[in-house]
């Protein structure tokens, strides 16, 4: 007597299995990724837009009936596209303080180390700018406007455009900050309250600078956010000068790029 041992044979499914194959991934895709990651936080607590607010609206309501009678419409014509600026300049000079935590607890060590290329993880940062700046944005706008600001949307749909570099560049040299301060956080806010307040009021958001000294008005000239906000101004008036929107457009640019070109060596450099 015989006794034969069979083995069952496999399932034809699990004898056949597909191997999954990886599909590339581009750079926009981590720029995307990045971004989303970013975004998560605004989007799960939009108060915390709303509270970065109260700073812009203080200044809109103590400094607004203190401005002069201009004669040829309301004063907040000139004085909430500075606002919009301001509140695009302290924005994004804060976004490397998100960073800085990051470094403190070392989930940035962990970014560091994974998949995503150290550019698209700098961009993508730099980006998260864009959705703030639209929100606050339409907040000052719709503030204002009761108060006798005249609406032009299609000047704030160009003004907003044009804010758009500036703030991504701005966000991108706020995060090489943080990255070269690594876990000195005083650093980081030694630097940025330092460079911060001497570029709002060099580029008049508060006060003209019309009878300012020479020497305060060449250094005003120099400053990107000088042209900035007078091309902001004729926007939201309605105007389009080519000249001061052409300036304008260019120092957001050099800032857009010049910050987004040291953010990304800063960040390639991280360890």
């Amino acid at each position: 007597m015989s006794i034969s041992l069979t083995t069952p044979a496999a399932p034809a499914a699990a004898a056949r299995r597909t191997p999954v194959v990886a599909r590339p991934v581009g750079v926009l895709a981590d720029i995307g990724n990045v971004l989303v990651r970013e975004l998560q936080p605004v989007l799960r607590q939009p108060a915390s837009v709303l509270f970065a607010m109260v700073q812009p609206l203080v200044f809109l309501g103590l400094f607004a009936p203190l401005l002069p009678d201009t004669g040829d419409g309301s004063a907040l014509q000139w004085f909430v596209p500075g606002i919009v600026a301001m509140t695009a300049l302290m924005s994004a000079s804060f976004t490397g303080a998100n960073l800085s935590e990051e470094i403190v607890s070392g989930s940035f060590e962990r970014l560091l180390v994974s998949p995503v290329r150290r550019s698209s993880l700098m961009i993508g940062k730099a980006l998260r700018e864009m959705v703030p700046l639209v929100l606050q944005t339409i907040i000052i706008v719709a503030v204002a406007t009761p108060f006798g600001f005249d609406l032009h949307v299609g000047g704030i749909l160009v003004g907003m455009a044009l804010l758009v570099p500036f703030s991504v560049g701005l966000g991108a040299l706020s995060l090489a900050l943080a990255v070269a301060a690594k876990e000195q956080a005083w650093v980081f806010w030694t630097v940025q309250q330092t460079v911060i307040f001497p570029l709002l009021l060099l580029a008049g958001v508060l006060l003209p600078l019309d009878g300012a000294p020479g020497w305060l008005r060449t250094a005003s000239d120099v400053n990107p956010l000088t042209h900035i906000v007078e091309a902001e101004r004729a926007l939201f008036a309605g105007s389009f000068p080519g000249e001061t929107v052409l300036y304008g457009a260019i120092a957001s640019l050099v800032v857009g790029v010049l910050g987004l070109w040291v953010g990304v060596r800063r960040m390639n450099r991280a360890s």
